[in-house]
This record gives C-alpha cells, sequence and structure tokens, in this order.
C-alpha cells in the first residue's frame, strides 16, 4: 500500500514551470477578481513610495539644495514623520486585509476546481503551491506599478512646488533603494495574505468542495 501511495505521488508532482504555467492560466481566467488583488498593493506600495521618495528629496535638499530651499523644507519637516510612518503601516495592513479577503472568495468560487484537483490525486502542496505563485505574480506586477505611479505623482507635485530645482538634488540611488524595498514588500504581503486562503483550500475535502454550491 506504501509503495502505491509513492508512485502516486510521484506521478501528480508538477514541475515548477508547470505550475506557473497553470498560475497564469488561472489569472487570466479571473481577471476580474485578480486585478481587485493587484489594485489592493498598487495602491499601498503607491503612497508607500510616494512618501519615500518625498521624505529622501527633502533630506538630500536639506544637505545639498541652496539656503532659500532649505528654510522652507525645515518648517515642520520633523513634525509629520511620525504621522507618515502610522499612515504607511494602516495602509499596508488595509491592503493585507483586502489581498487575504479577495483570496478567501477565490477559494469559495474555485471550491469545485480544487476538489477536482485534488480528486484527480493534487497534494495539498501543489495546491498552496499554485495559489501562493498566482500571490507572487500579482505582487510583483501590482508593486511595480505601485512604485511607478508613487515615484511619478510625487516627482511632478514636487516640480510643480519647486519647478526644475528637483532635478539638482534628486535622490536616483535612494530612490532606487526603496524602490527595491517596496517590490519586496509588496511581493511579501500579497503572498502573506494568500498564505492563509491557500492552507485553507488545501485542507479541502475533495467530495464537499466539488458539492459546494458557487
Amino acid at each position: 500500500m506504501a509503495e502505491t501511495y509513492k508512485k502516486v505521488e510521484k506521478q501528480i508532482v508538477l514541475p515548477l514551470k508547470n505550475a506557473f504555467q497553470m498560475s497564469l492560466r488561472s489569472i487570466r481566467i479571473r481577471f476580474g477578481r485578480s486585478s481587485i488583488v493587484t489594485m489592493s498593493i498598487v495602491f499601498g506600495i503607491a503612497f508607500f513610495m510616494s512618501v519615500m521618495t518625498n521624505n529622501v528629496f527633502i533630506s538630500n535638499a536639506l544637505k545639498n539644495g541652496p539656503e532659500s530651499l532649505k528654510v522652507i523644507l525645515q518648517q515642520g519637516a520633523g513634525e509629520n514623520e511620525s504621522k507618515e510612518i502610522w499612515l504607511i503601516s494602516l495602509s499596508l495592513i488595509v491592503c493585507t486585509v483586502g489581498i487575504i479577503n479577495s483570496m478567501l472568495m477565490s477559494v469559495t468560487e474555485r471550491s469545485r476546481e480544487i476538489g477536482t484537483m485534488k480528486c484527480l490525486g493534487a497534494l495539498d502542496h501543489f495546491v498552496v503551491e499554485l495559489f501562493l505563485i498566482e500571490a507572487f505574480i500579482q505582487g510583483i506586477i501590482g508593486s511595480l506599478i505601485g512604485i511607478i505611479i508613487g515615484v511619478l505623482f510625487t516627482t511632478i507635485s514636487l516640480l510643480f512646488q519647486y519647478k526644475g530645482i528637483i532635478f539638482s538634488v534628486f535622490p536616483g540611488g535612494e530612490i532606487l533603494k526603496y524602490s527595491l524595498m517596496a517590490l519586496i514588500l509588496g511581493t511579501s504581503l500579497t503572498m502573506i495574505g494568500a498564505l492563509y486562503p491557500s492552507l485553507l483550500s488545501a485542507k479541502m475535502e475533495p467530495a464537499e468542495a466539488i458539492r459546494r454550491e458557487v
């Protein structure tokens, strides 16, 4: 009996490439639901990058900018810092909750699909893998879009405020560093948000999942 189980297990484990292709196909089929997850992380990361871009600009301008600009920027510079940290944390928590909710809805909608896969021999870890790969793809895309939106929005806003002077003190290296941080943060939060729903889907009994009405 143990030997039979081992043979079945070897047959149902798909290469990572195949799992990745299945995840992409699922995202295309459920584009609306996938967009909700992606947009959740877009808004959170866009806000994060907007605040970080503004902060590093102010920091760089206070070090290397003209005296007239330093006087303007020094007013209330430290006062808003704690508020910004709180707002960033709150926005990312809200994004994560939104991702969890959307992924739970996705599990409900796909219960029959999950049940069919398990009836055909899919192991629990394979079901979890599919959900996490989907979350990884959505997290990467959402984070990249959020980074672009956040940096562009803040740069345009600063350009209107301080004109062409921003280009002389624009902290490109610092923004690149925070962009990488935002990419890792956004992708990680998306996968964390998808973890509980993916574990829930993996624990479904095949017969119960197939019978469930959506």
